[in-house]
């Protein structure tokens, strides 16, 4: 795994860095996986650029990750400086990706919150919403889709963002018994959902949960993240965590929130290669 350092937020060529991860697990008996996560874009010029974009979209399509997994938050949030692209723009060029078993992702809380047409319609109508369901993008907003690999099968949900109303003082839009309905009992499932916080509620039905939303706190300081939007403070900040048999990966993210800044958090692309464990 490429550890975190003092970096720029790209690379001198324009790149992110990729971080590793290796889950070896019983539940998987399928052919090795690697899944590329990319997630907290917050599309904004200077910061993130939809030219950086591009770069970054060449950067992960030359990995040959399986599958490329986008766990929220596209656009930027209203009171980051720049200038901000809209939906249609950040998705046409998300669009390029490409995985033999495809793209997929779900909404993030700024994707609600930040979207001018959200605002206006009270939540009836999202421009990220409809960007991706108008794209080759699978949308799994509370949903799954059973992919095939190899000789057999497994089950990607999609959570929608419990925290897209948050600061309404309201629930958010998840939905776990509609993302789960389809699964058979006892399919291996991966659930992307853009915030970590449902792994703390100790849902059996994933073996592996895959989110972003923190930024890996944007901070870090020798391993202490001040800063994470999260209801369990650092313990879901960044990285690899297992806990009652399951697994956790939270990217550490693209972009900014609240300050243009990173400190020993560089952006990253993030792999996870899924591998047998018996």
């Amino acid at each position: 795994m490429i550890r975190n350092g003092l970096s720029p937020p790209f690379s001198a060529f324009g790149r992110a860095r990729v971080v590793r991860h290796r889950i070896a697990d019983p539940r998987w008996l399928l052919p090795d996986l690697t899944i590329a996560v990319l997630s907290d874009f917050h599309v904004c010029a200077p910061w993130v650029s939809l030219a950086t974009l591009r770069r970054l979209v060449g950067q992960v399509n030359r990995l040959g990750a399986g599958l490329i997994l986008l766990p929220g938050d596209f656009i930027a949030e209203r009171k980051l400086p720049g200038r901000v692209a809209s939906a249609a723009e950040v998705i046409g060029v998300l669009s390029d990706l490409r995985a033999p078993l495809g793209v997929a992702a779900v909404l993030g809380n700024h994707d609600w919150r930040d979207c001018r047409l959200s605002r206006q319609s009270d939540f009836a109508r999202n421009s990220v919403r409809d960007a991706l369901d108008a794209s080759p993008i699978r949308h799994l907003a509370n949903a799954a889709a059973c992919l095939r690999h190899g000789d057999g099968v497994f089950w990607l949900a999609g959570l929608d963002s419990q925290q897209s109303r948050k600061h309404l003082g309201k629930h958010g839009f998840e939905d776990p018994e509609a993302a789960f309905a389809e699964v058979p009992a006892g399919a291996p499932v991966i659930l992307m959902a853009h915030e970590p916080d449902y792994f703390g509620r100790g849902d059996p039905r994933a073996f592996l949960q895959v989110s972003g939303h923190t930024h890996g706190g944007q901070v870090n300081l020798l391993g202490w993240r001040p800063i994470v939007p999260s209801r369990y403070g650092a313990r879901y900040a960044w990285g690899h965590v297992q806990e009652g048999g399951r697994h956790l990966v939270v990217s550490g993210g693209i972009g900014y929130s609240g300050i243009p800044l990173r400190v020993l958090q560089p952006p990253e692309i993030t792999l996870v290669t899924l591998q047998c464990g018996r």
